[in-house]
């Protein structure tokens, strides 16, 4: 059985509700077969996410590890490189505002996913989920966890892997109506995040085709 660990992040500022964790929920409840999901929920704030993931990773001893958050994206987006620094657009939920920070000091500039990106999207698109690799995930908390978590499982010495992906807003989030942000039910997230667990759980190579990024 393969132990994996899915966090979502809380609600951000005047939001109710937010997709990642809820798909993570949902995740961890009618997890895939052969996986052992465990959910966890991470605080959208500079810092203090890292260390719940932390202390995560550590305490499942999960050998796969998926991170989402929430953007206004297309569909499930799948990230391939995170990059060492914190320029926020804006504060996080604890009122900072870091701008051209280092996440790691002295760390490497970015890190690659290991999941198998390209084969994870190809196979979401072939279950008729949009889906594609990206090749940014902003300079936000996403970011910040993502470079984290990449930066733990490369240096904390056991043998996992993982990455991150973004999700799109569902339809009733009021950024939809007042943006005209896109959206997919939450539904048909978790039923692509469940190809994508399935893929890199069997995979651990990607396969070689050209990708295009609408990030």
């Amino acid at each position: 059985m393969t132990r994996v660990l899915v966090t979502g992040f809380d609600p951000f500022q005047q939001d109710t509700y937010n997709p990642s964790w809820a798909a993570a929920q949902l995740l961890e409840e009618k997890p895939p077969e052969e996986l052992d999901v465990t959910a966890v929920r991470l605080p959208c704030v500079f810092g203090k996410s890292i260390q719940v993931l932390r202390a995560a990773v550590l305490e499942t001893d999960a050998d796969l590890v998926l991170c989402l958050g929430l953007s206004p994206r297309r569909g499930i987006s799948i990230e391939r490189v995170a990059v060492n620094v914190d320029d926020s657009p804006g504060l996080d939920n604890d009122g900072r505002q870091p701008v051209d920070e280092p996440i790691v000091p002295d760390g490497p500039a970015a890190y690659f996913s290991t999941l198998p990106v390209k084969r994870c999207a190809a196979a979401v698109q072939q279950a008729g989920i949009y889906s594609e690799v990206s090749l940014t995930a902003g300079t936000f908390v996403c970011n910040h966890v993502f470079y984290g978590l990449m930066h733990l499982l490369a240096t904390e010495g056991k043998q996992r892997r993982g990455g991150f992906i973004h999700v799109p807003h569902t339809p009733e989030m009021p950024a939809v109506s007042a943006y005209g942000v896109p959206s997919m039910t939450v539904d048909t997230v978790t039923e692509g995040l469940r190809v994508v667990l399935t893929t890199a759980a069997a995979h651990d190579t990607d396969i070689k085709v050209p990708w295009g990024t609408t990030s």
